[in-house]
């Protein structure tokens, strides 16, 4: 068991010979399982079974390798765990449903799984372990593409209904990825996404139906129908808040499309959406009280109506500051502006620029590590738009099987995704990803780079994925990562070997580890060279590893706090500046900055409750670097100043020169 795992660690033997002589050795393995047990004894199975799974491992390394010329050892190692899949023992079920997730990853095998769809549905609804009911979760997901799509959301979605608490919030999330995915009708996707609101709206996260407004914004063909059936779904007697979110901000735009119908007449829309908005928080109160300024414009016939409410004490005198702000402000601009100045201030929300789904990044957040063996896709590279584009494009499946940093356990074979319209300079790419983990590196006509990175403590792992938007195939691929000059001695890097051929519309995957030896200041480059139509290209990149993302969130209480700081008075321990914002001075936007950087957001510790104050550790592989922070805003300046003091010299600048131009 021990050797097969070890192969798995190098490439493939390019010898002809010494790899047939391998694979006549894991077909041999599967033989040896199929036959009767020579013992009873539970350590006798277990061993058998162990040899197994590291010999059906080591098969998919070799597939991903494009080391296997044939894919009968694929599908025989199907054949052989669906057999499992109503074993008696509940970790041979589970180790069974785990293999086949990684199998439905290979093009070679996903067929071969996909015949096990009714096994893994009735596992579904009946299995007693509730981590066994996950992992069939996972592999539904896996098995999931453009023929079975419809089908297999539809059984996620009724046992959505029934299903344990402990599951439902990813499987909203990956029920919403799939339909999204795999939308050949985007009625049916709106349909979905407002029965996953109905049936498990507390798990349906913001980005859920901020991703369904987008979608909806985006597409003029299903404006109407979604205008129709937000407003269907508001006359429900108990109508989930989420649901309230969605159809304010559709019907306040496309409510006009389903104004003719006398049934939802502007009148019915307004007083059914009113009906909701005591009911709410106050986040969807300010949401709907745009919806109310919107209709004066839409539909000047219940201007007064509409007046009457903003005036109202409720509004007007509002403990909320932002209600009552808007109440006052939507007020007068309905009382001074001309129709054709309010039409031009509320005319309708340009579409959406199109980006990878956010709700792929919610998984993460969700599930900030994972064990081995999963499979990983990043988002599609996407060819330039043209004039005539959809928000549809076909794609190939890029994966390899690698550990998943998204807690996805797998993506699905094959993909839809929404165009990204902007090349991306390597500065920009970079830049952004200071505050996260996911995103796009750098993307041009040829070729695209995008990355999704984990860490944890001192170590640090990124999947890097490379995507031909071309339609040539890039040839002779190589990516080298390194560090410059003594950032060496600070930084320890290291990148797995990359596939030399990249197919037109396809990507490949490549594992880079870092580990934090000492403070540094320069992240490592990554240096790209290929082929394309017979002439060399290169790119340069540099890797998102920055210090703060080595930080452990450290909570303390405020004595600790002010006690720490005022300690930390050495030299070259405290790095002050004093900025202009250079972005909208938003509450909600500045802690989800802070919190992007690493550092836990600590409550109720400063005085001034305006201020932000943050602590954390910097961990590297000799020492932990203690952090705190103050953010001090002046709203009416437009002016931040930033101190952060750290108990190692030289560690306080660093982070203030990276966090500062975010804010």
């Amino acid at each position: 068991m021990k050797l097969l795992r070890l192969l798995q660690n190098y490439p493939p033997p390019e010898e002809p010979s010494v790899r047939g002589r391998l694979n006549e050795c894991l077909e041999s393995l599967l033989n040896k399982a199929q036959e009767p047990a020579k013992s009873k004894k539970v350590q006798h199975s277990n061993a058998r079974h162990a040899v197994l799974f590291e010999a059906i491992s080591l098969i998919l390394h070799m597939d991903r390798l494009g080391a296997l010329p044939e894919p009968h050892l694929l599908i025989r190692a199907c054949s052989q765990l669906g057999h499992f899949l109503q074993h008696r023992e509940t970790n041979l079920r589970y180790m069974a449903l785990e293999g086949l997730c990684l199998l439905a990853t290979s093009d070679s095998s996903h067929e071969a799984v996909k015949k096990h769809q009714e096994t893994v549905v009735a596992a579904l609804k009946m299995e007693r372990d509730v981590s066994v009911r996950q992992k069939a979760v996972d592999l539904l997901y896996a098995m999931c593409d453009r023929t079975n799509a419809q089908l297999i959301v539809g059984e996620m979605l009724n046992y959505l209904e029934t299903a344990d608490y402990a599951i439902r919030e990813e499987m909203v999330l990956k029920v919403a990825i799939l339909a999204e995915k795999y939308a050949s009708d985007y009625a049916w996707y709106v349909d979905v996404v407002l029965n996953l609101i109905r049936v498990a709206g507390d798990h349906v996260s913001e980005e859920v139906w901020y991703r369904v407004v987008q979608i909806v914004a985006n597409r003029e063909d299903v404006q109407g129908y979604a205008a129709k059936v937000c407003f269907q779904a508001l006359q429900a007697p108990a109508c989930h808040e989420n649901m309230v979110k969605v159809a304010g901000y559709v019907l306040g735009e496309f409510g006009n499309l389903v104004a003719g119908d006398q049934r939802s007449a502007p009148a019915i829309q307004f007083r059914l959406l009113h009906s909701k908005y005591h009911l709410c928080s106050a986040p969807t109160r300010a949401l709907l009280l745009t919806t109310y300024i919107k209709f004066i414009n839409l539909f000047p016939e219940i201007k007064a109506e509409i007046q009457d409410i903003l005036r109202s004490d409720n509004n007007l005198r509002c403990a909320d500051a932002e209600l009552q702000q808007r109440s006052v402000e939507y007020l007068g601009l309905s009382r001074i502006a001309s129709p054709d100045v309010l039409a031009t201030v509320l005319e309708e929300m340009p579409p959406f620029p199109e980006r990878e789904s956010s709700i792929l990044a919610m998984l993460k957040r969700r599930k900030p590590g994972l064990k081995e063996a999963v499979s990983e896709t990043a988002p599609p590279p996407t060819p330039p738009r043209s004039a005539e584009s959809s928000t549809k494009l076909p794609v190939t499946n890029g994966g390899g099987v690698e550990a998943d940093l998204l807690g996805l356990s797998m993506q699905p074979s094959e993909e839809e995704a929404l165009p990204v319209a902007a090349p991306v300079s390597a500065e920009d790419g970079l830049r952004k990803m200071v505050l996260r983990n996911t995103g796009v590196l750098f993307e041009n006509d040829i070729i695209q780079v995008g990355v999704r990175a984990e860490f944890k403590q001192n170590l640090g792992r990124l999947s890097l994925f490379y995507g031909n938007k071309s339609t040539f195939q890039l040839q002779g691929v190589t990516a080298t990562a390194s560090c410059r000059g003594d950032q060496a001695t600070k930084l320890f890097v290291q990148a797995k070997p990359v596939e030399k051929v990249i197919d037109a519309g396809s990507q490949i995957q490549q594992i880079v580890s870092v580990e934090c030896l000492q403070e540094f200041q320069e992240p490592p480059e990554l240096l790209v060279h290929f082929l394309y139509v017979g002439s060399a290209q290169s790119v340069s990149i540099k890797l998102p590893v920055f210090l703060n993302k080595f930080f452990e969130p450290t909570v303390m209480n405020a004595e600790s706090f002010f006690a720490r700081w005022k300690n930390l008075t050495g030299p070259q321990q405290e790095e002050q500046k004093v900025f202009r914002a250079r972005f909208p001075m938003e509450a909600a936007a500045i802690r989800t900055k802070l919190e992007g950087f690493g550092m836990q957001l600590l409550e109720a510790i400063d005085p001034n409750p305006n201020n932000y104050v943050c602590a954390g550790i910097v961990c590297t592989r000799g020492q932990q670097v203690g952090c705190l922070m103050r953010l001090e805003p002046n709203v009416e300046a437009r002016m931040f100043r930033l101190t952060i003091r750290a108990s190692k010299s030289h560690v306080a600048k660093i982070m203030v020169d990276l966090l500062y131009e975010h804010l």
